[in-house]
């Protein structure tokens, strides 16, 4: 037998945890060692109780053979937690899949500045532009986009980064060979062809209510950071920010109207200091350093600007910063966003060491940067880190 079929086995045991998976594997070298073990050997893997190893005096492989005839029929690729070619970006998350199934070709992503777009299915017109927008730039300027290739936003943001010309992968909650939703058969194509579509349940899998939380995971696993383009008040996307903040990846959202249900997600991430995304290289040059061969700054905004703003041209040299007058007070600042601003300096700052430093309460603070980060007076950087964009006069 095939040391994949043993792979197989050990994913397709009912009532097996995946938690409980990665525990044998981490006990026993092989799925195969797992398969010959001795019951009692079983009994030591750490956190094992009797009755799930009693699951796995089942050694019946009729599933295994059948799944891999059908990647065979289907040209789906299988890898394994333990392959060369499984992203270690994924294997450390707290809990990878045991093995991902692949129609195209997956992008090498520890290489990658890969980012997440995700949002709400019942997305509004200004939410499927700020996707599609954000998708062309992040693709434009070098970036692998991942989405979860739903209907809504997910969609929106992988056309834009296809009409790019740019490497894409969705994760789904249902088999590679399986289209949800149905009107996304071409994009499926398209996105195999560019990239890869991903899942961790095997061909033939329809889709699932369980599966999609589960397997946001993957896409914020995946990915150095997470945008969330809309979202209401309870959203499938909230939960992929949610586990990218545990998983230490950056969380950057789009602002949308302080009255629109769709965005209250995204406003409330802001507010509790996920980063702007107005377009692709507010999130791109957080990691510009980390990748200076893959990322580029131009193409990032030739869609019109989401919010009206009039778009930087990025290929000029860097202008001098301008200067705003504290006295005059001509933008009608508060006190906390003076404050800030005579706090802050060129050098980002920590906004636990402003909130330290000026003695303003976490959420004043919080709400004030936002603030100042859309009027362009301070800039945001990694690690939620501040730096004053402007020159003060008294």
């Amino acid at each position: 037998m095939s040391a994949l079929k043993y792979w197989l086995w050990l994913t397709e045991l009912p009532g097996l945890t995946n938690q409980t998976r990665l525990a044998l594997l981490r006990h026993f070298p092989t799925p195969e060692d797992v398969y010959y073990a001795d019951p009692d050997e079983v009994l030591l893997t750490e956190g094992i109780t009797r009755e799930q190893a009693a699951l796995l005096e089942n050694k019946d492989c009729a599933a295994a053979d059948r799944i891999l005839a059908d990647c065979q029929r289907l040209d789906v690729d299988i890898l394994t937690l333990q392959d060369a070619g499984y992203p270690n970006r994924l294997r450390n998350i707290y809990d990878p899949p045991c093995l991902l199934y692949v129609r195209g070709r997956l992008p090498a992503f520890d290489d990658e500045a890969a980012v997440a777009v995700v949002g709400t299915r019942n997305c509004t017109p200004y939410g499927v532009s700020c996707a599609e927008k954000l998708g062309h730039g992040l693709a434009a300027g070098g970036a692998v986009v991942v989405s979860g290739l739903a209907r809504g936003i997910d969609s929106a943001a992988l056309r834009g980064a296809l009409r790019a010309g740019g490497t894409v992968a969705a994760v789904l909650g249902n088999g590679t060979d399986v289209i949800y939703p149905p009107e996304n058969q071409y994009l499926y194509e398209d996105v195999a062809a560019a990239g890869a579509l991903v899942s961790e349940y095997p061909p033939g899998t329809p889709p699932d209510g369980r599966h999609f939380p589960v397997r946001n995971r993957i896409i914020s696993g995946l990915s150095l950071a997470a945008l969330v383009v809309e979202a209401p008040e309870r959203s499938g996307a909230l939960i992929t920010a949610g586990t990218a903040l545990e998983q230490g990846r950056d969380v950057f959202a789009v602002p949308g109207p302080i009255d629109a249900p769709a965005s209250v997600g995204c406003n409330r991430l802001i507010r509790d200091g996920a980063g702007l995304a107005s377009d692709a290289w507010d999130i791109l040059r957080e990691y510009e350093a980390r990748f200076p061969d893959k990322l580029r700054r131009e193409g990032t905004q030739d869609s019109p600007p989401v919010l009206g703003y009039q778009a930087r041209q990025k290929t000029e040299p860097k202008p001098v910063a301008p200067s705003v007058s504290l006295s005059h007070n001509d933008l009608s600042l508060t006190d906390d966003q003076i404050c800030l601003l005579r706090t802050l300096t060129e050098e980002p700052m920590l906004a636990d060491d402003l909130i330290e430093l000026t003695g303003i309460p976490t959420r004043r603070v919080l709400s004030a940067l936002t603030v100042l980060e859309i009027e362009h007076l301070v800039t945001q950087h990694s690690g939620k880190r501040y730096a004053r964009a402007v020159n003060l006069t008294e």
